[in-house]
């Protein structure tokens, strides 16, 4: 497992999906409907953890 950074070049919009994927081994897309299902289920807070996290990694 490697540190996670943000992954730019595979970004769709800031590359912390493609981080996460990256750093854990999971392929991206399954992170992005994760994150799109957590979405669905705790609305704004992911949002933020999303903009959090992609504000602590840069």
């Amino acid at each position: 497992m490697s540190a996670f950074r943000l992954d730019r070049g595979n970004a769709k919009l800031m590359g912390v999906c493609a981080g996460v994927g990256n750093a854990t081994g999971i392929d991206p897309l399954l992170v992005r409907l994760a994150l799109f299902m957590a979405l669905l289920i705790l609305g704004p807070i992911t949002i933020l953890g999303y903009l959090v996290t992609a504000w602590a990694a840069s």
